[in-house]
């Protein structure tokens, strides 16, 4: 088998040494994208860089979806089809910082109106990750079954949220455990495939996708704990 041939076989078909070097790969990376975001977030609040973005927006969630949904298809689009290493690592340094401007006015919200809360989702998101990676782990199970239904889902949630922001009505707080019920399916399956079909040359890829579905579960975890101290 040539070098180009193993680089670009699903993980699943090579030996368990190449699996676990792909794997700390990929989960090295999430770790690196997670805490460049944190990083970013610290930069933005004590320059007050976050406040002048809240402030510029506006309240305004229509743009902050389209800027989520537009960023969040190019990373998957780039996980799922970039071979080259500096073009995943340029899609996954964009998303990042594409993301932790998205994150922007949310965090000002819960930082103003439910302190406490971005720390408490933080443990939250990292405690659900984990347990929802190990069942992946140990179960060996490919999830990959889940794909119709996140789409079905996802278009279900995304023509909600778009009703709800021109119609001007709130989707109350049990969306919000809708939502984090999908992100936790989307874990499931990206983790899936990063043990079963993800090509050994694409981990910058694979850990961009897993970040989308981190950033997907903080995101509604947040908005939930925020509602429940009564601002959302």
């Amino acid at each position: 088998m040539s070098d180009h041939q193993e680089l670009t076989m699903p993980v699943a078909d090579l030996s368990e040494d190449v699996r676990a070097e792909f794997i700390a790969k990929t989960y090295m990376h999430l770790l690196g994208a997670v805490l460049s975001f944190v990083f970013l977030e610290l930069i933005y609040f004590q320059t007050g860089i976050a406040q002048s973005v809240a402030a510029a927006l506006g309240g305004n969630w229509l743009i902050v979806l389209g800027a989520f949904l537009v960023v969040g298809w190019i990373a998957t689009h780039f996980a799922h089809t970039a071979d080259s290493l500096g073009a995943q690592y340029g899609a996954l340094a964009l998303y990042v910082v594409a993301e932790s401007i998205i994150f922007i006015p949310l965090l000002v919200i819960a930082n103003q109106f439910a302190p406490g809360a971005i720390s408490s989702a933080g443990v939250i998101t990292i405690v659900g990750f984990a347990i929802l990676s190990a069942v992946v782990f140990m179960t060996r199970k490919d999830f990959s079954f889940l794909r119709g239904f996140l789409m079905f889902f996802g278009i279900a949630a995304l023509i909600l949220i778009v009703c709800s922001l021109i119609f001007n009505f709130h989707l109350g707080i049990w969306f919000s455990v809708a939502m984090i019920g999908l992100a936790s399916a989307s874990i499931l399956y990206d983790t899936s495939n990063v043990l079963h079909h993800y090509p050994t040359n694409r981990y910058v890829g694979a850990s961009l996708q897993l970040f989308a579905s981190v950033a997907l579960l903080f995101w509604y975890v947040l908005r939930l704990l925020i509602a429940l101290q009564g601002r959302d």
